[in-house]
């Protein structure tokens, strides 16, 4: 692999190179003089670009640009210097990082694989992992991310009641599938019910089935989930949205590994294994006397936890070059690059719809702009908490309007608050959880809303 890769470090003083040299001893590094980029007679297969001199590394993206338009470029920053920088830079690094992240960056750029030690066997580990359980859809590289990855294969192998959680749209019902498929039960039915959108005179019937006559529209006897994933496994999503009196008599199923439909004279045997989510801290809800201990105790015996985008910001890059690709071949035209602007938005953003909010915002981008760069003034985001009221100086607004715009205020300070928890949200609010969500619906926040249906 060394000599098929070539890889330039430009800066103006030796600082960076020893510290890639050392990272990536397999690959040939070249030393590159900002002044001397136009010269070389040969392109690299990518060039690294040191940051600490903002001006000169301005200069020397500007020149990669214009001599070598293919070759990626990474920009590796100190914190305080990664701004103003030109856009059509590939991906950029904040010092300092973790150990071995840099060399991730380089290898995945130069669209190469490592192939050396045990990194190579974790890294067909995961690669394993996310094809032979459906796991490809789950894009970035971040540790965090990565060791949710490598606890599949694990779990999948106990027949313990698993409990995964995470914040909205950070892929629980995912995982959950690829927990079932690492599974003896991969051949059985995976069976999701969302706790959260069902009433609670409706969780009984939906879970249990019933009888024919159990209640007036009961013309004819019906299969709950708990018939059709037999031998499964069911999966329920938002599990902490139930009543106490639907808690209970979960509790009970998992106790006794039987149920009876409603209407029916016997107990039937309930052979699933439950993975249930939730989007809450459920030991805050236990200390509140809102969810029951004991039953957090039998759903939490394997546990998963999936990070939030706020602990994974390095797969932001990423996941934005994968929905550009995705969705500009999707319109039938070649995908545009982000400008360092436009990146740094989408780095900065709290993200709290997490991967799916980030999916509609570069959807989003797409379909209303054009060229091959988008700047910072595509990345359409909720305005922060800390937006200003709307101003009503000079020409007044209509009042629909004004009324409008504040609801929409509103909305992304609430939901910032409680970090995107839609159920949270919505009680903070005075709200009913459908009203809540079709405000959301309303005022353009349309991936919280799917994700919270």
């Amino acid at each position: 692999m060394g000599s098929a890769v070539r890889i330039w470090v430009i800066e103006e003083r030796e600082g960076l190179m020893p510290r890639i040299c050392r990272e990536c001893p397999d690959l040939l590094v070249t030393a590159m003089r900002p002044d001397r980029i136009a010269s070389a007679s040969q392109a690299p297969n990518l060039a690294v670009v040191d940051a600490t001199d903002r001006r000169s590394a301005c200069s020397s993206i500007r020149e990669m640009r214009r001599r070598h338009p293919a070759v990626p470029v990474l920009v590796v920053s100190p914190a305080s210097n990664g701004e103003s920088l030109p856009g059509d830079i590939d991906d950029f690094v904040i010092l300092p990082c973790q150990h071995g992240e840099l060399r991730l960056r380089l290898l995945r750029l130069c669209e190469v694989e490592i192939d050396s030690g045990s990194g190579a066997r974790q890294e067909e580990s995961i690669r394993e992992t996310r094809a032979k359980y459906r796991l490809d859809a789950v894009i970035g590289e971040s540790d965090s991310l990565r060791d949710a990855i490598r606890k599949v294969p694990r779990l999948g192998a106990s027949d313990a009641n698993v409990l995964v959680s995470g914040e909205t749209g950070t892929g629980k019902e995912l995982f959950a599938r690829a927990i079932h498929y690492a599974s003896s039960r991969h051949a059985r039915p995976f069976v999701p019910i969302n706790c959260g959108a069902l009433p609670d005179t409706l969780f009984e019937n939906e879970l249990f089935g019933h009888e024919k006559g159990a209640y007036t529209d009961a013309i004819a006897a019906g299969i709950g989930m708990l018939g059709v994933a037999e031998h499964g496994s069911l999966f329920l999503d938002e599990v902490d949205s139930l009543s106490p009196a639907n808690q209970a008599k979960l509790l009970r199923l998992i106790q006794d590994r039987e149920y009876r439909p409603l209407g029916g004279q016997r107990s039937l045997k309930a052979n699933v294994r439950i993975i249930a989510a939730t989007n809450t801290l459920l030991t805050e809800r236990m200390a509140a006397g809102e969810f029951r201990a004991d039953l957090y105790y039998r759903l939490n015996v394997l546990t998963l936890r999936l990070p939030p985008m706020a602990e994974r910001r390095d797969d932001i890059p990423i996941l934005a070059r994968h929905f550009l690709a995705r969705f500009a071949k999707e319109r039938g035209k070649q995908a545009p690059r982000l400008s360092a602007e436009a990146m740094r938005r989408l780095m900065e953003y709290h993200w709290p719809g997490n991967v799916r909010e980030l999916e509609s915002v570069i959807q989003r981008a797409i379909v209303l702009f054009d060229g091959p760069v988008l700047d910072a003034f595509s990345i359409d985001l909720p305005d922060s908490v800390s937006a200003p009221a709307p101003a009503f100086g000079g020409t007044p607004l209509p009042i629909e309007d004004a009324v409008h715009e504040f609801e929409r205020q509103y909305l992304a300070s609430v939901l910032s608050r409680h970090h995107g928890n839609v159920t949270r949200a919505a009680t903070a609010a005075g709200k009913d959880r459908r009203t809540f969500q079709r405000l959301l619906r309303r005022h353009g926040f349309a991936a919280l809303s799917a994700a919270a249906s």
